[in-house]
């Protein structure tokens, strides 16, 4: 926490489902996947002349997002705790994002903070409440509203101003390292305790918040944590833009001393990366003007500056990143007889069942990222040649050294698709070997079960854990599951989500047939953060599920849509966490058909 003197801001109702920042109302065809976001907004917050609930200081206020979804309020996140003040401008900044065709309501609401006792739940600790939608902040950039109490009562002349900004999609962030020497000593028995603020100066002249440092205790020498902000946060990606720092006296009672300022750039800002350092002067005014030989208030000294770029999915793809694509099939019972009509794997002539279309239209976007366009084919739940013993992690092709499908000619290869399905009028040809293999092992195989899915996600998983030990960019696997049952592993399948989370991996699960998949949900975070059975979270959501009959009706290219949709962002959360930059961008391969490369 940034402002460490500020007691956390604990719960103030009881735990609810948190809300993901621009919930709301989402494609018909695709109930589970997000909307395309058109940008990220940082919001921050700052009220004035709240009310006084404290009889001996005032007011510890602290502020709480919430975010409308389904006619309900969910808390989205909530601000530090300032102690004693009816002025706070609060460090803690909201991140949302921003759908222009959605109306995204937002509730900002204000609580007089008892430390461990937490935010109260009386009305007596209610300093009051506004509402808005993110697109009124977003399109005034500047909001300042009167804060109502209950009954739409005004909470005297509180108001609450919120100040929006957008993260450009290439936004990179700065890290910083700060230190002072020979602060004034505010203190009357001790040494002064000072925290630094860091302030950027807009083109209106006013001053936005940007960064509050922790309080270090009795010491005129401190030395502050190292802390990240955005570029865009700090100077607006513009380097020559006037920062301003501060250095307070922490006081318990709010009333904080000034020790002095200083100016600066990130322009100036940047000459201290690698061995060098930045210093400055801190500057107290009043005594520069009423002190003769008064030189400074002590030095403010920038020990480090290390810039992080964030990379895009493109930049991992143009790069050289991989998408190496494994496709799992359900061969349980369940789906029926192959050779009778009715089943799920029945191979009619004229039309594809829906193992084969889900399949084509997911794995005809994947090749593109694949250099050797060669899928891995993997089965579940049946009983295989020779022994006929059941397993969960077949290879399909029965080629247990390498499980990649290759179609064995291209003419008979596609007269085979032809006969499944014309999905396209050009079929991939990783596709068509993964549909010849489904075809040809078929006939071989007894379908029996049950539906164990946690075997294949441990078997990719072990493939993409011998990638990540490369400690490169180059490799990142997606696990298609096609199934048409509810997992009965399910408590294993938890277990190995969880493990994968780790790993440069994401999991589509798309549900074939009429099954009620009500409880497959849990395996999509959307709705709440997975947890193993001992408890432990996902570092990141990584899997998708969605039921295949919400797509019956609709072209192929709908469920690759909504099913890959969270796959760019995946990927680059992965990347981010493990710190990989993307690999040196590939020069371009010449195609021996052309005269010149392209």
């Amino acid at each position: 926490m940034p402002f460490a003197h500020g007691a956390a801001c604990p719960p103030a109702r009881p735990a609810a489902p948190r809300a993901p920042a621009g919930m709301g109302a989402v494609p018909e065809l695709c109930p589970q996947a997000p909307l395309a976001v058109l940008s990220k907004v940082e919001l921050r917050v700052s009220c004035k002349h709240l009310l006084d609930r404290d009889t001996l200081n005032k007011s510890d206020p602290c502020v709480l997002l919430l975010m409308q979804s389904q006619g309900q309020w969910m808390e989205v996140d909530r601000s530090e705790v300032i102690k004693s003040n009816l002025n706070p401008v609060f460090a803690k900044i909201f991140t949302v994002d921003y759908y222009f065709e959605e109306v995204q309501k937002l509730r900002f609401e204000v609580y007089d903070s008892h430390g461990h006792a937490g935010v109260g739940t009386h009305d007596d600790d209610f300093l009051g409440g506004m509402e808005c939608t993110v697109g009124q902040i977003v399109a005034q950039k500047r909001v300042t509203k009167p804060l109502f109490l209950k009954y739409g009562k005004f909470a005297g002349k509180s108001t609450i101003t919120i100040i929006s900004e957008e993260i450009s999609g290439n936004n990179g962030y700065v890290e910083l390292a700060f230190r002072a020497k020979k602060l004034d000593d505010k203190d009357l028995f001790s040494k002064s305790d000072p925290f630094l603020e860091i302030y950027r100066i807009d083109d209106d002249r006013s001053e936005q918040l940007v960064y509050r440092t922790e309080v270090v205790k009795n010491n005129l020498s401190p030395v502050w944590e190292p802390f990240k902000v955005s570029l865009n946060s700090l100077c607006s990606c513009e380097e020559k833009r006037k920062l301003r720092g501060v250095v307070w006296d922490y006081d318990s009672r709010g009333k904080h001393d000034f020790i002095g300022e200083f100016f600066t750039t990130f322009e100036e800002m940047q000459k201290a990366m690698g061995e060098n350092k930045v210093q400055w002067d801190c500057m107290n005014p009043k005594y520069k003007i009423k002190k003769r030989n008064y030189k400074n208030s002590g030095v403010v000294v920038l020990l480090d500056l290390k810039i992080h770029r964030v990379y895009s999915f493109l930049d991992y793809i143009m790069g050289g990143c991989q998408i190496h694509f494994t496709v799992a099939i359900d061969f349980t019972a369940s789906n029926g007889d192959p050779r009778n009509s009715c089943s799920l794997h029945y191979i009619n002539p004229y039309q594809p069942n829906e193992y084969l279309k889900a399949l084509v239209a997911v794995g005809e976007i994947c090749q593109d990222y694949d250099s050797d366009k060669k899928f891995s084919a993997l089965g579940f739940g049946a009983r295989i040649p020779p022994k006929y013993e059941v397993s969960h992690d077949f290879a399909i092709n029965f080629n247990p050294d390498n499980d990649e499908c290759e179609g064995k000619s291209s003419s008979s290869g596609v007269q085979s698709m032809a006969r499944v399905s014309l999905l396209t009028s050009h079929t991939p040809a990783g596709i068509q070997g993964v549909v010849e293999s489904y075809q040809s092992c078929l006939p071989k195989i007894q379908l029996y079960g049950p539906t164990n899915v946690a075997p294949i996600i441990t078997k990719v998983a072990r493939v993409a854990a011998d990638e990540e030990r490369t400690k490169e960019a180059s490799q990142y696997f997606i696990l298609l599951i096609l199934t048409d049952g509810v997992v009965t592993d399910m408590a294993d399948t938890r277990e190995a989500i969880v493990r994968a989370s780790y790993l440069p991996m994401s999991i589509i699960i798309v549900g074939v047939g009429n099954a009620d998949f009500t409880d497959m949900q849990i395996l999509d975070g959307d709705d709440g953060v997975l947890r193993s059975p001992k408890g432990e979270p996902v570092l990141r959501d990584i899997v998708q599920f969605v039921p295949f009959r919400e797509f019956k009706n609709a072209s192929p290219t709908a469920l690759a849509k909504c099913v890959l949709a969270e796959v760019p962002k995946q990927v680059v959360e992965y990347y981010s966490y493990k710190a990989f930059p993307p690999r040196c961008p590939r020069p371009p391969t010449p195609d021996p058909s052309l005269s010149s490369p392209q």
